[in-house]
């Protein structure tokens, strides 16, 4: 506990050095409700609250089982006494109320338990007495139980308040439009009750021209959330000043590596669109390529070099390393799209482990705001795999701006169709490859 909240604090404090981010007003960031939605705040701490239709039945829940300890033991008779089962209404209180209401569930459970003796002919009795006793230790217990709860409750919630600052500063809210682009984003986290895992993502308008990086580290928890922030931070640093997206991506991984934040490395791919400007620019350093979908149809910008994911760059020969990444360019006008996303979507399978046919999704990207659109295809893909998904997945899908009909609506993608074609790990063990065997093993489309 305190090395996550160390490591939360660090976290706020280095991402509050880059704070405002730079979004427009009413930008905001989808993400799986975590366990930080259900929370309610209260002065200086906070206490976890249950589903309504959950605190309701805890709370109806000791009075019901008085009230039918107290039906059995009327019908049953003074014979057979079922006195002291009355505990369980304070014992059950205990589980969620206050300490003040399970003191009175149990002075009730008392009351009925004198009146019960007194029809069961055990008041003044030996056994009155220690059912009597019972049911006062039992209060008194669930008392101090019910206090140690709450106060466990509220740490919680005071470390989980730090965790979601901490979240927020590392996967900020994009802005809506920047100039003539418009931009959303959809995330998901595979770790439960949190909203940020080994995705990334990240928008920069600066110099009249949109930077992104959209990347995924491997592995998962917390060192890949390290790794996430270490490449995040230094796009935020280096956007300002780089003179391209070479430079960007060798002052990324340069921070990596000076940070050695573990053996972990990172697939992206980066992106610049000019004010102005005819087409997009696109680095991709071992990841998925994006999907376009503009005026000749709906196809994949497979990259010409399969460029070495961060973090690989030891493994690189010195003339490929002294040549740099590759960088590729297509057109992107009026009424163009281009989807960035993760293996968490482009891998997403089905029960029969059968892929998403990601290549197919024009249709449900066509004709619709960013923001819609990505609702749409998110639905999609939860109902390709039936359940909610188990990896980390981030969509970044940037418009510009309003433009005709695109007449390849309904086309499948030109190229791979589904993942089988170019996963994360056949473009990244084919980079590593063209590493190895130098630059003239590199085949060029």
């Amino acid at each position: 506990m305190a090395s996550v909240g160390e490591w939360a604090c660090d976290a706020v404090a280095a991402g509050l050095s880059l704070w405002p981010p730079n979004t427009a007003a009413g930008a905001e960031m989808a993400v799986r409700p975590g366990v930080i939605a259900g929370m309610r705040r209260s002065g200086a701490g906070a206490e976890l609250a249950p589903r309504p239709g959950a605190q309701v039945l805890l709370g109806v829940l000791p009075f019901l089982v008085m009230a039918v300890v107290a039906a059995v033991d009327l019908i049953a008779g003074p014979r057979v006494g079922f006195l002291p089962l009355l505990a369980l209404g304070p014992a059950l209180a205990a589980v969620s109320l206050r300490p003040a209401r399970t003191a009175l569930i149990g002075g009730l459970a008392m009351i009925l338990g004198v009146g019960l003796a007194m029809y069961d002919n055990l008041d003044g009795s030996r056994r009155g007495y220690i059912a009597l006793a019972t049911i006062a230790g039992v209060t008194g217990a669930g008392a101090i139980a019910s206090a140690g709860r709450r106060r466990r409750e509220r740490e919680l919630a005071n470390v989980s308040a730090v965790a979601e600052a901490a979240q927020r500063v590392l996967l900020r809210p994009v802005p809506r439009q920047v100039g003539p682009v418009q931009l959303a984003v959809r995330y998901i986290s595979a770790t439960a009750s949190a909203r940020i895992g080994g995705d990334l993502y990240e928008v920069s308008a600066t110099g009249g021209k949109v930077q992104l990086i959209v990347g995924d580290v491997q592995g998962k928890g917390l060192a890949a959330v390290q790794t996430a922030a270490t490449v995040l931070g230094a796009f935020r640093e280096a956007a300002h000043d780089a003179p391209d997206l070479p430079a960007l991506a060798a002052r990324i991984e340069f921070s990596l590596q000076r940070q050695a934040a573990g053996e972990e490395f990172v697939t992206a791919i980066l992106a610049q669109v000019a004010d102005g400007g005819p087409g997009i620019e696109i680095l991709n350093c071992g990841h998925p390529p994006p999907l376009l979908l503009s005026s000749s149809g709906v196809r994949f910008v497979e990259p010409l070099d399969a460029g070495l994911p961060f973090g690989l760059a030891g493994l690189a020969a010195a003339g490929l390393a002294a040549a740099g990444r590759g960088l590729d360019a297509a057109a992107f006008g009026p009424g163009d799209q281009i989807l960035f996303y993760t293996d968490g979507i482009s891998e997403a399978r089905d029960k029969s482990g059968a892929f998403y046919q990601f290549g197919d999704c024009g249709t449900l990207l066509d004709g619709l705001g960013p923001d819609a659109a990505l609702d749409r295809l998110c639905e999609d893909v939860v109902r390709h795999v039936g359940h909610e998904l188990r990896d980390d997945a981030a969509m970044l899908l940037i418009s510009h701006g309003p433009g005709e009909p695109r007449p390849g609506n309904g086309q499948a993608a030109t190229g791979a169709s589904h993942p089988e074609s170019f996963p994360g790990e056949i473009m990244r063990d084919t980079a590593i490859q063209n590493a190895q065997t130098g630059p003239a093993a590199v085949d060029r489309a």
